[in-house]
């Protein structure tokens, strides 16, 4: 069993910069690939960016290519979105997710999920 943690939203200017964590659990963090999804309101669940067990390769949605980077520290138990050159269309509740197929964009196949933590970027 894994739990996630995400922390690190807030409110931030377009072009601005934050930084989202999510810390898991459990002692075969680095068996999961992890993922980053996004859902704003109204919206459906979209697929941001996800990073395998090694951390060696990853994937990003076109949406975020550029601006946004993925990363894990697995002896933390931790990964990471560096989000830069943020835009309104950012706005979001920003969720991580960890599952064991790499890689991989449908939220269906993830088995854990945290809570959320909400991304607003104002004009």
């Amino acid at each position: 069993q894994v739990q996630l943690v995400e922390s690190g939203g807030g409110l931030v200017q377009a072009g601005g910069s934050l930084r989202l964590s999510c810390a898991a659990s459990g002692r075969t963090f680095s068996s999961y690939a992890m993922a980053w999804f996004r859902q704003a309101r109204g919206m459906e669940r979209e697929f941001v960016a996800v990073i395998s067990g090694s951390g060696g390769s990853t994937y990003y949605a076109d949406s975020v290519k550029g601006r946004f980077t993925i990363s894990r520290d697995n002896a933390k138990n931790t990964v990471y979105l560096q989000m830069n050159s943020l835009k309104p269309e950012d706005t979001a509740v920003y969720s991580c997710a960890g599952g064991l197929r790499f890689p991989n964009k449908s939220p269906a196949q993830y088995n854990y999920w945290g809570q959320g933590t909400q991304v607003t970027v104002s004009s």
